[in-house]
């Protein structure tokens, strides 16, 4: 039995590799301070790989630069870069894979590898397909979604148990536009 779902969203791809729409793009985080409230936050910098092959499949990864992260509070955004919390000196990205391309629907699931320094743990992202459209000031066909996922950062060794302090439980967010290939 066909998925019509996946068989619409794969019609719609350009195989090749998709460029990052900077501007159109984040990625942001959630946690929970004192369980009572949450912070949030994101990062400036980051890249990211969606491959489309023949099949309308994708080859999905990205890398978060860690030197970006940003609260919007100086203060709290420099410790957590320290070697307390991120140590961004020793650990500079973290990076996801989803080993094997990835059939696209209108939502689906990822299965992939998130790695932090030397440690690899997996990671599991909820997808919603945005689709495809015309970007009008430049005539490019724009593709978009918006993934989200939950690590546990003791898993990676961010910042110790902290019971209490800072739940161990960050909800990633990514909002991702792509360029079609040329």
């Amino acid at each position: 039995m066909t998925n019509t779902s996946a068989t619409t969203a794969a019609q719609q791809l350009k195989p090749g590799s998709w460029a990052l729409d900077t501007a159109h793009s984040s990625v942001a985080f959630t946690i929970r301070h004192l369980g009572i409230s949450k912070v949030r936050g994101g990062f400036t910098r980051f890249e990211t790989e969606f491959v489309v092959d023949e099949t309308g499949a994708a080859t999905l990864g990205a890398t978060i630069y860690l030197d970006s992260f940003d609260t919007g509070n100086a203060d709290r955004d420099a410790h957590v870069r320290n070697a307390d919390f991120l140590d961004v000196a020793n650990r500079p990205t973290l990076t996801f894979r989803a080993p094997r391309p990835v059939a696209i629907a209108e939502t689906f699931t990822v299965e992939g590898e998130a790695t932090l320094g030397a440690i690899t743990k997996p990671v599991t992202l909820e997808v919603e397909w945005g689709g495809v459209q015309d970007f009008g000031p430049t005539g490019e066909r724009h593709a978009g979604f918006s993934a989200t996922g939950t690590i546990k950062r003791t898993d990676f060794g961010v910042g110790g148990p902290m019971p209490g302090m800072l739940s161990d439980a960050v909800k990633i967010e990514l909002d991702i536009e792509l360029i079609e290939p040329k």
